[in-house]
């Protein structure tokens, strides 16, 4: 299937917005384009109008009901694998495969979206990298462009392939209309030891399709997506 998976080096460096243009983009293209989220957590947190909760940004990108994006939904901001403990209702990865193979059947194009990094447990012997493994879908790493990035984002690209996942590119998120020596070195840094495309996605004011699908366009999708 066509499409791709977006991890990223921590919780909150961009993947969500990441994800969400790349769905915004291909949705703009004129495809059909399915996004999946296999469990969100952190639901009973207050949300920002202008950024709205991951289901609901995803299928705003993707033009699908936000219902659709995540199976399992928890309250409580902390680990998948704790929150469903929490909940008593454990992840069962079974369940989650079936869920995406459900959800993105008729699509022309697939947009997941994993939860915080690679090595979050999704349950106590099933981490996100495995999910992506099981999928199969190039991996896209969301990074932030200053100070650390480079160990973090190196340090994913290492757990990805160690999986021997493949990992299509980086985009380091939000990148500034006038990057500094530091943030232009980093993407450089971490082109060259990573051996990976990096690319950028600059700050966006709000969760906007239009916004984002412009931001997306930018990217190298027909590289990546095929990868």
């Amino acid at each position: 299937m066509r499409g791709c998976f977006v991890t990223a080096t921590d919780t909150g460096a961009g993947k969500t917005i990441v994800a969400a243009a790349i769905a915004a983009a291909l949705r703009a293209r004129g495809d059909a384009v399915a996004v999946f989220k296999p469990a969100l957590t952190g639901t009973d947190e207050p949300s920002n109008p202008d950024w709205p909760p991951d289901d609901v940004l995803l299928a705003a990108a993707a033009g699908v009901d936000p219902a659709g994006v995540a199976p399992a939904r928890f309250g409580p901001p902390v680990s998948p694998h704790l929150a469903a403990t929490l909940a008593g209702a454990p992840l069962d990865p079974a369940d989650l495969l079936a869920a995406f193979r459900q959800r993105t059947a008729a699509a022309d194009a697939v947009v997941v979206e994993g939860v915080g990094g690679l090595l979050v447990p999704l349950t106590c012997t099933y981490l996100v990298r495995e999910l992506a493994r099981d999928l199969g879908l190039p991996l896209v790493i969301a990074a932030r462009p200053g100070l650390g990035t480079i160990n973090h984002t190196l340090l994913t690209v290492e757990a990805a392939r160690a999986a021997k996942l493949e990992v299509a590119g980086v985009v380091l998120t939000p990148w500034p209309r006038d990057p500094s020596t530091l943030e232009l070195d980093n993407r450089a840094t971490i082109e060259r030891l990573g051996q990976v495309e990096v690319a950028t996605l600059p700050l966006l004011p709000r969760a906007d399709p239009a916004l984002l699908a412009e931001a997306g366009a930018g990217l190298p999708l027909d590289r990546w997506l095929a990868a």
